[in-house]
């Protein structure tokens, strides 16, 4: 009688042993997946982050940390500043952005982290030493033991005497970007510029598979080079005044680049892409708003205010879609 008392007790605590590590395993788990990821398929494009990261501001660019818990963006006061921000997502929720420490002072945009997380590039207005500079250029800061140090331009080679926008790199460090440089086939083309023996080589024009008269900006290079995807402006098959399209390296070439379709460009303008680092995700820009659908009824004043007070009043937002949407072959 007693044995068989020990016994139960034995096989109770067992099992209460076993519940518990099963239910840290799980915790733990829950823990490990990166923020944005969903336990469900996300087959239409979703807000991100509303009422932190997506808000009634405007809200652009987007690039996360390799773990997914922290995600770097811009906001922007339109035609007179862009910041740089942080937000970090604790407790089952993301944090108060905070502004990056080296930005905050001129028009910072476009932030793309490196494989390894311990470089970001963005564009950035700010002067040069000894000079005023008034267009933009890309620049590299690098992570310290201490934080983030001081940005670095990535000299003449890169930037020209134009405007270089949106840089994306790969993980063996080839950089694309946008710029308006001379002998381009539009107002913004994409380049190309690889990285050997510790510099950048002289940038190539992407050429006509992607680049048109019109202007092609803003732009995502996949980690192993094999797919881009841009914003073109004004094409003929353009949903909105910017649509997202891509191009997929094949047969050593690139392919004429492929609207990403309704479900992705909306009739208004779309753009900043980037993929999640482990790659399920995709994320962009979009300006559709409350007033994109037409309306049952008269709106009202107070209605009017709600709306325009709301994250979804016009400005730009961050979405997000499961990558398999996006038909990449």
């Amino acid at each position: 009688m007693q044995m068989s008392k020990v016994l139960r007790c034995v096989v109770l605590l067992s099992l209460t042993c076993t519940s518990a590590f099963d239910f840290a395993n799980a915790q733990s788990s829950s823990r490990m997946k990166p923020a944005y990821a969903s336990e469900n398929p996300i087959t239409e494009p979703r807000l991100f982050g509303e009422g932190v990261i997506s808000t009634p501001d405007d809200e652009l660019n987007a690039t996360f940390s390799a773990d997914g818990n922290t995600i770097y963006f811009s906001k922007n006061v339109p035609g007179r500043l862009g910041v740089l921000v942080e937000s970090h997502f604790v407790n089952g929720q993301w944090t108060k952005p905070i502004v990056l420490p080296f930005s905050g002072q001129y028009n910072d945009y476009d932030p793309c982290l490196s494989a390894d997380g311990k470089k970001m590039y963005f564009c950035s207005n700010r002067p040069l030493p000894g000079k005023e500079r008034r267009n933009y250029d890309l620049y590299v800061v690098e992570r310290t033991a201490n934080g983030w140090g001081e940005p670095q331009n990535l000299g003449p080679v890169v930037n020209a005497d134009g405007d270089e926008f949106y840089p994306s790199v790969s993980n063996d460090g080839t950089l694309i970007f946008s710029a308006n440089r001379p002998g381009g086939k539009g107002n913004f083309d994409i380049y190309m510029s690889t990285w050997a023996g510790g510099k950048y080589s002289e940038p190539v024009n992407l050429g006509d598979s992607i680049n048109v008269a019109t202007g092609e900006i803003d732009n995502y290079l996949a980690p192993d080079k094999s797919y881009i995807i841009f914003a073109g402006y004004n094409r003929p098959d353009s949903y909105g005044n910017g649509d997202l399209y891509i191009s997929q390296w094949k047969d050593s070439t690139w392919t004429k680049a492929r609207n990403l379709g309704p479900k992705i460009n909306s009739n208004q303008r779309e753009y900043c892409p980037i993929v999640t680092p482990d790659g399920k995700y995709f994320f962009w820009t979009s300006f559709r708003s409350f007033a994109d659908k037409p309306l049952e009824k008269p709106i009202t004043y107070d209605e009017l205010l709600k709306e325009l007070r709301g994250t979804l009043n016009g400005n730009g937002n961050i979405y997000q879609i499961d990558i398999s949407e996006l038909g990449i072959q």
